[in-house]
């Protein structure tokens, strides 16, 4: 029995770690179609000697090394929730290791909330600068379809996100076993060329990456802008934990991608130095000539999944950001029936189409694109690893704390040396990434503040709950058949929409719940500690629903539970109504929010998707009471 369960064991973790081959590495995985190739035609004057080309490899593989597999893979991943990884899911935990203190609280949620924000410029670049690597590999074989790699980047985006709607079941099952097909070319290239130039090996020996800063310190430190796109896509390895898990994200990193990329990038480094001219596309010309026009139409289909991986990121990411209130309501819509994670958000999408499309028009090759990329990514891992700064802070203690902090503070040394020199980008398109960042930041941080605003403003208009319940039982309020429940952000007030319904109809419904839904800051609840149903009288009863910030909260699936949980309420389809408060904002006499902060709010509360559809609930029976709000 325990020899079938461990084969059984085995067999899982083999087939999530193939699966993490497809979604988790898929950036990453693509990245030496364009690494290489920056390094050598950026804006730094370097000759093609063995020199430079053994410097640069050892810088690359060293930020293989020291970024992703000790960062990322040996630290990052220990700091999950509850399984589940991704930033604004370390910001959740840091808040929990803060609690109590109100600056290090907020300093939390700016590191939180602008590394999440830069995600989305991440986002919109790596299909852009992904596809189009790939096509250009056409250039090696003939320049007559060099006016057509625009056009067809375009139509394969269109496709790629036109697809989104019907979900990736279908298609993910692919993902892994063609990512699989790549990361074995990738090595195979790789060693055929190493075989012709053993020599490049001496690479791994750090001592070639020091000797190359002492000898070029400024040109050096321009590079890392460029040595940095080797390592994009690392965040995905702690963005995707929670649903392939630690050991096989672990097992694909150090088994097949780790060995493939050096293999790989080495073995460009032994073209470069027995045939310098090779710099215009290395990778390709890796290949011998009957094999480039196959390995561009395998290369477009690695790009396509890379674009996915980070396409359904970002799906994941807004979910999560609506329900930790750091965004309004959006349309999400769940494309499978048995992979939760599996979700489509309509806004999203046609938002990262139309800004891939720009991005394709303004800087039309990849080396352009590749001036804006890195700096959103370098961004968000100086926030990871300061948040695991907050983190391990709390969980660990003695020399163990000592040790891990000092390591820490190396990683952070060289993630601000990244972003340093990703700086030197802003002006030949880094700005791209970072004022998208900034926009998100600001949108998130705007409407953090309105629902914070007006949540106070509201709790100053409530009468308290006790004592209110009593009161109305005991009157002589004329009363009407079904249940009535009460939308409320609050469990210990009177909602506003009761208090307008008894001044204007003057009546009460035979039931009445007061059904309050809430965000825990942990990914998933069990279903069983969900719904929590306490008797308030002997007609109004007291609903709280509690869910994680990757749980779907629908009112027909908290309906079901509580038709167990109180068999006496009458909760039949066409006996319940819905009543939910709708407020308009205006402005105070004196203002919380800046005039632009307010409009903004107020435009993005207009735009959010409406209650009844996000929590999908019966539109026919809802009943909305309007009231006007002061900010």
């Amino acid at each position: 029995m325990a020899a079938a369960q461990t084969a059984t064991h085995q067999s899982s973790l083999s087939a999530l770690s193939l699966a993490a081959l497809g979604v988790v590495y898929g950036d990453i995985g693509t990245s030496p179609l364009y690494t290489l190739k920056e390094c050598f035609n950026g804006h730094v004057p370097l000759t093609l000697d063995p020199f430079n080309v053994l410097g640069i490899l050892s810088l690359v593989f060293w930020a293989l090394m020291l970024v992703v597999s000790l960062k990322y893979v040996a630290f990052v991943l220990r700091n999950d929730n509850r399984g589940e990884g991704g930033i604004l899911a370390l910001m959740a935990l840091a808040l929990r290791a803060s609690s109590g203190n109100p600056r290090r609280t907020m300093l939390v949620v700016l590191c939180g909330i602008f590394g999440a924000s830069l995600f989305y410029g991440e986002t919109i670049i790596t299909p852009a600068i992904s596809v189009l690597s790939a096509l250009e590999g056409i250039s090696v074989v003939s320049h007559e379809f060099d006016p057509y790699i625009i056009p067809v980047a375009i139509l394969l985006m269109i496709g790629l996100f036109a697809m989104q709607s019907h979900g990736t079941a279908t298609v993910g099952k692919l993902f892994g076993p063609v990512m699989t097909v790549w990361f074995v070319t990738l090595a195979v290239l790789g060693i055929v060329n190493i075989i012709k130039s053993p020599d490049v090996l001496a690479a791994i020996n750090p001592w070639y990456a020091f000797h190359f800063f002492a000898a070029h310190p400024w040109i050096s430190f321009v590079l890392m802008g460029a040595v940095v796109l080797c390592i994009t896509g690392a965040e995905a390895l702690y963005a995707d934990m929670g649903h392939f898990g630690r050991p096989a994200i672990r097992i694909a990193w150090f088994g097949l991608v780790l060995p493939a990329l050096v293999l790989n990038y080495f073995g460009q480094g032994a073209l470069l130095l027995h045939n310098p001219e090779a710099i215009k596309n290395p990778f390709f010309l890796l290949a011998p000539d009957w094999a480039q026009l196959p390995l561009v139409a395998l290369a477009t289909v690695a790009t396509i999944i890379a674009s996915q991986a980070v396409i359904s990121g970002a799906y994941s990411m807004t979910s999560q950001a609506v329900q930790l209130g750091f965004s309004p309501r959006l349309d999400v819509r769940h494309t499978s029936e048995k992979e939760m994670g599996q979700i489509y958000i309509p806004q999203i999408n046609w938002f990262l189409l139309a800004s891939v499309i720009l991005l394709l028009l303004m800087f039309r090759t990849s080396s352009n694109l590749a001036a804006a990329y890195g700096l959103s990514v370098t961004c968000t891992m100086v926030m990871t690893t300061l948040l695991c700064f907050i983190v391990l802070g709390h969980r660990l203690q003695g020399w163990k704390r000592v040790g891990v902090f000092v390591v820490l503070a190396g990683l952070l040394v060289i993630d601000l040396l990244f972003l340093a020199a990703n700086t030197l980008k802003i002006h030949v398109g880094g700005w791209v990434p970072l004022v998208i960042g900034l926009v998100v930041f600001t949108l998130m941080t705007t409407w953090k503040r309105g629902r914070k605003l007006l949540y106070e403003r509201l709790r100053e208009g409530e009468m308290p709950l006790t004592g209110f319940v009593e009161g109305l039982e005991a009157g002589d309020t004329l009363r009407v058949e079904g249940t009535a429940i009460f939308m409320t952000t609050s469990s210990d007030s009177v909602p506003h929409a009761l208090l307008h319904n008894l001044k204007h109809n003057k009546v009460l419904h035979e039931q009445v719940v007061f059904m309050t839904l809430t965000t825990d800051d942990v990914p998933h609840v069990p279903r069983r500690e969900q719904v929590a149903v306490k008797r308030l009288g002997k007609t109004f009863f007291q609903v709280i629903v509690t869910s994680g910030f990757k749980d779907e909260q629908t009112v027909p699936a908290i309906i079901e539970q509580l038709r167990q949980l109180q068999p006496e309420l009458n909760l039949d389809d066409m006996q319940v109504s819905y009543f939910l408060s709708r407020e308009t904002i205006v402005e105070a006499q004196y203002p919380a929010m800046a005039w632009w902060r307010r409009r903004l709010f107020s435009l993005m509360m207009r735009n959010a998707t409406r209650v009844t559809s996000f929590f999908r609930i019966p539109p026919n029976r809802v009943v909305e009471m309007g009231m006007q709000v002061e900010i």
